[in-house]
């Protein structure tokens, strides 16, 4: 039975985080191309140290020599002075960047100076705290508020949706609105057991 339980949990975060992405397009799928992400995080340990072997992991194999020489350039270059350091850990935190979403089929579109996104911030603590208990219920308690949310609006409209015409293209724009949503979340919990990224 717990099983059973921590696989419907997974399929709720899974489709909750689906849905709210498919809703709100906007918002970037990845955190990785972040200063605060976790790759950078990584890279400027990797620089000081002078070991490369713990950013190995966020590139696919194919781009190993490419970023270990890159790697190799920075270290060289960053011995030249302040401003040449500066310039040359831009350079490669921007190589692994770019290497790293290139392995996800993604588009890089360079660093970005922003903040994680929370609900990327509590996904990246549950990891490290090694619980996912309060993300599972903060996801689906903004998933179950969502659906009702968007029931009450398409159940209003649909009340008045034959009293005039302009009535009823409201109730089918909630409608729409509100089908979408249960639609991608229900998507969200078929594919989760699927190859995704």
């Amino acid at each position: 039975m717990p099983n059973k339980i921590a696989t419907v949990n997974s399929f709720v975060i899974t489709a909750a985080l689906a849905g709210f992405l498919i809703i709100q397009p906007a918002i970037v799928l990845g955190h990785c191309d972040t200063l605060g992400g976790p790759v950078v995080k990584e890279a400027r340990t990797a620089l000081e140290t002078g070991d490369i072997t713990p950013v190995l992991k966020w590139v696919k194999k194919d781009h190993e020599t490419e970023l270990k020489t890159a790697f190799a350039r920075t270290i060289s270059v960053r011995k030249k002075g302040a401003e040449a350091k500066e310039l040359a850990d831009r350079y490669f935190l921007e190589t692994l960047v770019r290497l790293h979403r290139a392995g996800e089929g993604a588009p890089y579109t360079g660093l970005k100076d922003e903040p994680l996104e929370p609900i990327v911030a509590m996904a990246d603590k549950a990891l490290a705290d090694g619980t996912d208990q309060e993300l599972i219920k903060t996801v689906s308690s903004h998933m179950a508020s969502m659906i009702n949310e968007k029931f009450n609006e398409a159940r209003e409209a649909m009340k008045k949706k034959d009293i005039s015409i302009e009535a009823g293209r409201e109730f089918v724009e909630a409608y729409v609105v509100y089908m979408h949503y249960v639609e991608a979340v229900h998507a969200a919990i078929v594919a989760a057991g699927g190859d995704h990224h």
